[in-house]
Order: C-alpha cells, then structure tokens, then sequence
C-alpha cells in the first residue's frame, strides 16, 4: 500500500504567483536562471538558483550559495510572498500542452516507502547530485521543489479530479517561454481528502516518472532526522516528502535523441553498411523523417535522413530492458559500430530532449559540430512501470517528460 497525507502547504498569494514560480532547478543553468530572475526579487530562483544572487562565476555548490538559499526562504515567508496554509489539504496541479492536460495530485509521500521499494525507480542515482539535493532539503528544512510520480488509472481519483476540474481554479496562467498552462486546485473536504488517502493505500507501488534525485534526496534526509529524533514516532512531517501524482495514461513521454561527433573511423558508406547487419536501411532523402513506432530509429547523415528498422531477432520481446529502443541502439549502433559504450561519460555524444524537435538534431550536424543523428521512438510509460516493477534499471537517457512541473506553487516544510 502507498501511504500519503495532506499538508500544510507554503504557497503564493494568488495575486503574486506569476511573479514567485519558475522552471525546476535542473533545466537552466545558473547565467539562465540569473537572466529569468531579472530584477524580479521575488523569483524562486533566488531559493532554487541561489547562486544568481553572487558574481558570475560562483559554484552553485558554495557552501554559501546553500546558506543564501535558506536566507532568502525566511525572506520570502517575512515579505509575505509565500504563505503557508493553516490547514493541512492535497492540491490538484493541472498542465496544459498542445491541447492536451494532465491532472496531478499534489500529495505528501513517506519516505519508508521509497526505502522500501514501494516507490518504484527506473534510473540509477548519483551520489554527488544526491548530497547537492539533500543540501538544499536540510538547509530550507523544506521540499520547495516537488517531484514527479504517475500511479496506475484510478476510476474513482480521476472522477474527484475532474469534479474540481470544473470548478474555478485557484491559480490559472500561461508560463513564459513554452507556453504551456498550468492550473492549480486546493482540496480542504474532509471527505474527499479521505478518499484521495484511501484509494492510495490501495496501490502496491508508485511510479517515480521524474526527479530521482529529490526522491533520494527527500527520502535520506527523513531518514537522517528520523535518527537524529530519540523521540521519534513516525508521525513527524520529516518521514514525508512532496510529490505530484499523476495517471499513468495521462503523461506525455518525447523522444531523448542522440547526437555524435565522430563515426570511430569509419566513412559514411561504411557506417552504413555496418548498420545493415542489425537493421534494415531505407534512405527517406532530405525532408526530416521521424520514427513511426517501436523499434524504428531516423539517422541523419550528409544531409539525408535515413530510416532504421530493427530485424527480426536482435532484441528479446520478453526482456523489459533488451526489448526498449535506447537499448537496441545503444548495444548494436553506440557501443557495437561507434564505440561509444558509456553513455554517462563519453565526450563523443551528446543528448537533445524531444521538445527541441528533430529540426535540433538537423541544425547541429550541418553546423559541423556534430556528424550523425539519431532519433528515438518515444519510451512509453508503460514500458518505464514493467521495467519498476521487474527491479531493473533503465539505460540513461531514456526519457524526457513534458511539461515540467513548475516549482514555486507549493512547498512542504520538514517540521
């Protein structure tokens, strides 16, 4: 069963929260953040992206820049900008992409099940962005930013969800730069708090789509006070951490595609024929092509597109990770042909998320810095819940969700 609870969360005043949200912490860097902020004093890059309020050039991970973040938190409290709520309540947070929304659930998860495995994984962490996060959790004592689960259709959720969906939301705007609407609800019923509760406690496992980071992150600093508490009884706010919550069959996973500087060696003509061992080769010419489904791949080289069917045979439909896309092309195109076998390390390969589009992948092989392209047929949430559930680890690089969650609507203090 996953167990979640209501809280108090800390938030803007609703005239005031176009001004207070922001994108997440790890899509910008700190010059872009510093541009976004401007002079707006109250933007949450000034807690997420602290280091914006040092001289250019300062490591995000000073311990200052730490230090600022939790300065300006107590800032934004005084001043008014964030407020928190006197009642405990779940939140509805609802985005809006190219016409399509998702609907979130805006909820506190326990840390003992992510421990536990009852939060579900599908990447593998790594230990210095970890202690960066669990920094920036011990400092404020705060989640400030949520992260991002999908739990499996749920007819009774989906029914409350929309009820409030129909009703008038208490923050509504169109966010700068992508264009994207987020909406956002406040659920104070008893009744309905109860059954958000209760149909949870039904579901043996949630989903981490995106933020494991700030899941592990969330989760050892719970663990940390719960050790540091000799009175502790497991009903403190630190054994719960922020998360939005959305449907499964509601989320909108984009191609992660890959760009690389070099063909190991090899001419054109060559890679191609490398290529027509493990797949068959149609050139499309020169209008961008994208994949038509699972296990179709698009290379772009020399100014042609070109598309790559995977034959019969290369991959095990009942392997959950040798069945996926990212993997097929990584074990017979990356490592076998290119020779490019750490995905995590290589300087000779580089990663553009689905948003940009395949125009992206185009632009940076004819401006010379890259020679070939190659995209991917979009994972699907249902391969990442298999591979959870199997206890595997997807290959990295693997998914790209849109929308991001934007930070700032809503905050979870540890106490």
């Amino acid at each position: 069963m996953a167990i979640i609870k209501p809280f108090k969360g800390i938030r803007p005043p609703k005239e005031l929260v176009e001004k207070v949200e922001s994108r997440p912490y790890d899509v910008l860097d700190s010059e872009e953040a510093r541009a976004e902020a401007g002079d707006n004093e109250m933007s949450l890059y000034h807690i997420i992206k602290p280091e914006i309020d040092f001289p250019v050039g300062t490591s995000e991970y000073d311990p200052r820049v730490y230090e600022k973040a939790a300065e300006n938190f107590q800032k934004f409290q005084d001043k008014g900008w964030l407020v928190q709520d006197t009642d405990e309540h779940y939140y509805i947070y609802a985005q809006t992409m190219n016409g399509k929304t998702q609907y979130g659930l805006v909820v506190c998860a326990h840390t003992d099940d992510y421990m536990a495995g009852r939060i579900k994984k599908h990447e593998l962490t790594r230990r210095d962005k970890e202690e960066d996060r669990m920094k920036h959790v011990r400092v404020n004592n705060a989640n400030v930013e949520p992260v991002f689960f999908a739990y499996p259709d749920n007819t009774v959720l989906n029914a409350l969800i929309m009820r409030y969906a129909a009703t008038e939301p208490e923050y509504d705007f169109v966010a700068p730069i992508d264009g994207f609407r987020h909406q956002f609800w406040v659920i104070s019923d008893e009744k309905d708090m109860q059954t958000i509760t209760d149909e949870f406690a039904k579901m043996p496992s949630i989903y981490i789509a995106d933020g494991h980071h700030r899941s592990a992150a969330a989760a050892l600093v719970g663990a940390e006070k719960q050790k540091q508490n000799p009175n502790h009884n497991g009903t403190e706010e630190y054994n719960f951490f922020m998360a939005v919550c959305f449907q499964a069959s509601q989320l909108t996973i984009l191609d992660y595609n890959r760009v690389v500087k070099d063909l190991n060696g090899l001419s054109s003509e060559e890679f191609l024929a490398s290529l027509q061992v493990n797949f068959i080769v149609e050139d499309k010419g020169t209008e961008i092509y994208k994949p038509q489904q699972l296990h179709e791949f698009s290379l772009y080289l020399d100014g042609h597109w070109y598309s790559l069917k995977a034959k019969e045979g290369i991959y095990d439909n009942n392997d959950p990770i040798g069945v996926l896309d990212v993997d097929i092309s990584s074990r017979l195109i990356l490592d076998e042909i290119l020779n490019i076998g750490d995905l995590r390390s290589s300087q000779r390969i580089d990663f553009v998320g689905g948003l940009r589009g395949l125009g992206e992948l185009k632009r940076r092989v004819d401006s010379g810095e890259m020679r070939a392209a190659l995209a991917l047929y979009p994972v699907s949430m249902q391969q990442i819940m298999d591979i959870a559930d199997s206890g595997k680890i997807m290959p990295p690089k693997a998914t790209w969700f849109e929308p991001k969650l934007r930070s700032g609507l809503v905050i979870h203090k540890l106490s």
